[in-house]
């Protein structure tokens, strides 16, 4: 089975839904046989990394105020510490995600990535740490056990700003507008992250092979 996960880096909500995922995975029969394919989509492609706060970012976005931005992410926040996640939301800075996309792209592409996007995951959203800049990019790659010379070395290239692009072109041909957004088999969907049991439910549905 193939599970294609349509996902942004900065997105708190994608890591949650990674989060239900694995652990639906953890008690499938089947795990072993299932591959997830990371797939970029990024929210905002015209992002500009210039160390502007999240929270003006969605204060902005969303037409309110700093304070009612935070409230915003608090609960976010309650939400992910329900699948054992430690957001430090007010702490993050936003910026543009193609090269984190790149990068988990380039390791997808020698072999098993979800360690890398694990480490990107964890250090933006409970280290707040940076992960726009290319010094940064790589030291996340070398935790992830990555050669990050390597890293560093395709990141100074246009590698892989094409499967970005069509990753989301993909995305868009499914009808995805937002994410996180999960493809099973290319044959059942689930948008957002949903509870645990959605999880569990399209995994065996999906293991029962396509609908007739």
């Amino acid at each position: 089975m193939q599970i294609e996960c349509w996902s942004d880096v900065v997105c708190p909500w994608c890591y949650i839904g990674k989060r239900r995922l694995d652990e639906a995975l953890a008690a499938f029969p089947g795990r072993d046989d299932v591959v997830v394919v990371h797939r970029a989509f990024q929210l905002d492609p015209k992002a500009v990394s210039d160390g502007r706060r999240t929270v003006d970012v969605i204060a902005e976005k969303y037409g309110t105020d700093p304070a009612g931005a935070a409230t915003m992410m608090a609960n976010v926040t309650e939400v992910a510490a329900t699948v054992g996640l430690s957001y430090r939301l007010l702490d993050t800075v936003s910026g543009n995600t193609r090269d984190a996309h790149r990068l988990v792209l380039w390791a997808q592409a020698q072999g098993p990535s979800a360690e890398l996007l694990e480490s990107i995951y964890s250090g933006y959203f409970e280290r707040a740490r940076d992960i726009f800049a290319t010094d940064a990019l790589c030291e996340l790659a070398a935790e992830a056990g990555l050669d990050s010379t390597e890293a560093r070395a395709m990141l100074s290239t246009t590698a892989f700003v094409d499967d970005v692009a069509a990753d989301q072109a993909l995305a868009a041909q499914f009808g995805a507008t937002g994410v996180p957004f999960f493809v099973f088999d290319r044959a059942y969907g689930i948008s957002g992250a949903q509870p645990l049991e959605a999880f569990i439910a399209t995994l065996e549905r999906a293991a029962q092979g396509p609908p007739e």
